[in-house]
């Protein structure tokens, strides 16, 4: 990754170069003191993937950058305050910015944040060469045999924005998640989910049977559903992991406070908040989530964004 560091500290700008070299995170192609002096024209010169902006800044503020230079810009950025004003907070979420971290600037969260956003970056990348690829073939872009509907795609789109929210991105259940939003669209059109959402266990087999085929014995079968099962669970406890690490931050966050409460118990995140604070690793796994309302909750927030499009 190729980050440019915007910051009128300079001795936070040095830290932050150390720590993206340290890490290997990537490589600072250039830095500035103020927003005034970054456009377009120089982050696409320098081929910028992640900008990290200061909020205070003494000409032009990082909203404003932000701004600016957002509409142009194909990378992410992220922002480094002192500020923990929500509704300034708020402002730089609904410009753009795609993490909002506190300093003093804490080692570990830094290092996973940019984990993350590099890793979300990748995912778009690969995308966008898929479908130039297919293009290329006349295939139109198309990902499977039998072209999706223009709702099927906005679903898994939409669920794809709602697990970058959550710090899931680059998870190992996560395709698992976006195959049961599929499979919970197509039932919707059949089966109004107002009567219901089907039994967690028949969508875990309808993915089964997608995966290995009509013709899979029943033990293959039981086997897989056993694997994404476990795939999912350890995907939605990384969920409450990221959400609650959130809000040890900085309890005013506006993604822990659109999401924490909806996909999880509030007595749950408060617990997986303590165990952050106390550095207890070995209760973190003790909490048993409930699989079944975090996926119904990921499928209504998904086709609510779908209906806002």
């Amino acid at each position: 990754m190729r980050f440019f560091i915007i910051d009128d500290d300079p001795a936070v700008r040095s830290m932050l170069e150390q720590m993206i070299e340290d890490e290997d995170l990537g490589s600072v192609v250039g830095e500035a003191e103020d927003g005034a002096h970054v456009d377009n024209t120089l982050l696409d010169l320098k081929q910028v993937d992640i900008v990290l902006i200061d909020l205070l800044m003494p000409v032009r503020d990082g909203i404003e950058t932000v701004r600016e230079i957002y509409s142009g810009f194909k990378g992410k950025i992220v922002m480094l305050s002192q500020v923990e004003s929500k509704d300034m907070i708020g402002r730089a979420y609904s410009f753009g910015i795609e993490h909002y971290i506190t300093k003093p600037i804490n080692r570990l969260e830094f290092i996973s944040v940019i984990r993350k956003v590099s890793e979300l970056l990748r995912l778009h990348q690969s995308l966008r060469d898929i479908q130039k690829s297919l293009s290329a073939l006349g295939l139109g872009g198309t990902l499977t045999e039998k072209e999706p509907s223009s709702n099927e795609k906005s679903i898994i789109t939409c669920g794809n924005y709602v697990l970058s929210d959550l710090g899931l991105i680059g998870e190992a259940g996560c395709k698992d998640l976006l195959e049961m939003l599929d499979y919970l669209f197509r039932y919707d059109s059949e089966h109004p989910l107002e009567q219901g959402f089907p039994p967690l266990q028949e969508t875990y087999k309808q993915l089964a049977l997608k995966k290995l085929g009509p013709t899979a014995s029943e033990p293959d079968l039981k086997k897989e559903v056993k694997a994404a099962e476990q795939r999912v669970r350890r995907t939605v406890n990384q969920a409450l992991t990221h959400l609650a690490s959130l809000g040890l931050m900085d309890y005013s966050n506006p993604k822990f406070e659109q999401y924490s409460t909806k996909f999880f118990d509030l007595s749950d995140i408060r617990k997986r908040m303590k165990d952050l604070e106390n550095e207890d690793s070995d209760s973190m796994s003790m909490i048993r989530q409930n699989t079944k309302k975090f996926i119904q909750v990921l499928y209504l927030e998904s086709k609510k964004l779908m209906s806002q499009q």
